[in-house]
């Protein structure tokens, strides 16, 4: 299937590690230019240098911190600079700490909300205007099946996962008419480096081990294993893709049929 993405320049968040790379790597194998974030300079600069010897696209890293409004317009004006547009935005930062709410302190509760639901909102402030002003654009959110079926041991997750929701499913109507779309994708239990930080984090609260955290993880999804962060890539692909023109507003499980919701 031709997706349309040649040329079309993509900003990648969260892309040194996990879901962000494979979905960088997706969408520069499909012809996209590729401008890929996180906060350690050193691991961001390996991941952009394998997706470009692996693709041969044109890539460029970014070291930002997204809790951080000013890193954010930097990331943005770095982009500009270098592309002069952007037509795809996939917000993505790591998920916050586990445990209950009375884990969890004043201030956790503001690094949670700055890291992972105003770092959404000012990404979306400063990459609209380029693609408003180019008639064409596609928002991208990385989210959590917790918006679904929230998640026991992750308050923090599921109250600020709930909120990008609500925040992108608003803007998508505002936007629609002038050819950009907005949609998140929801992540199961995926073998990445947070599943792995989650594991350990409930092992230790209730006496188990990693491993039998991941077995009860895969007991519990019907596909009977944990997903690969490609398989969440190809979903985000098509929809920064041509082909997905009309679909906006949509939150879309990728979790081997974990959620047991209708929808």
């Amino acid at each position: 299937m031709e997706l349309g993405l040649g040329k079309k320049v993509a900003l990648v968040c969260g892309a040194s590690s996990g879901l962000g790379r494979a979905a960088a790597l997706e969408l520069a194998r499909e012809g996209a230019r590729v401008v890929v974030c996180s906060r350690s300079e050193r691991t961001l600069e390996a991941a952009r240098a394998d997706i470009a010897l692996t693709t041969r696209a044109e890539t460029l890293a970014i070291a930002a911190d997204l809790s951080e409004p000013d890193q954010v317009d930097r990331l943005v004006d770095q982009t500009l600079e270098r592309f002069g547009r952007i037509d795809i935005l996939v917000t993505n930062t790591g998920g916050p700490p586990a445990g209950p709410f009375e884990a969890h302190d004043r201030d956790t509760w503001s690094r949670a909300i700055r890291q992972n639901l105003e770092s959404v909102i000012n990404l979306c402030r400063a990459a609209l205007p380029s693609m408003k002003q180019n008639g064409w654009g596609r928002i991208i959110n990385i989210t959590s099946i917790s918006v679904k079926q929230p998640v026991d041991g992750l308050i923090l997750s599921n109250s600020l996962r709930a909120g990008v929701t609500g925040f992108a499913r608003t803007l998508a109507n505002e936007v629609a008419a002038e050819g950009i779309t907005v949609n998140n994708v929801l992540p199961g239990y995926t073998a990445t480096e947070r599943l792995t930080e989650l594991a350990d984090a409930m092992a230790g609260r209730k006496g188990t081990t990693p491993a039998d955290e991941r077995a009860v993880w895969e007991q519990q999804t019907p596909a009977g294993r944990l997903g690969q962060p490609e398989e969440l890539a190809a979903l985000i692909a098509f929809l920064a893709s041509e082909r997905a023109a009309y679909i906006t507003a949509q939150s879309i499980a990728v979790d081997g049929g974990w959620v047991r919701s209708l929808l």
